[in-house]
């Protein structure tokens, strides 16, 4: 499943991301969107995990909850049109 993360703090790394989400099940893939020119964050990215079950654990867990100073906005990714 693939899980949109959002309101995530600037400095967050792909690897503080995927070593967040690990505690709930195997992570195949993390990516941090970020701005074209200048390469910064825009404060979200993706999660996608190996189990639907493990997913569903970890927006449970995670959602609402702080994450380096910012509260965490995780839900299912919403495929694009």
């Amino acid at each position: 499943m693939n899980l949109y993360v959002g309101n995530l703090p600037w400095s967050t790394s792909e690897e503080d991301l995927e070593s967040h989400f690990a505690q709930f099940g195997n992570v195949s893939a993390v990516r941090i969107i970020t701005e074209g020119r200048t390469g910064r964050s825009k404060g979200f990215g993706f999660v996608e995990m190996e189990s639907d079950d493990e997913a569903k654990a970890a927006i449970e867990a995670l959602d609402g909850k702080d994450f380096g100073g910012r509260d965490l906005r995780v839900n299912e990714a919403k495929p694009r049109d």
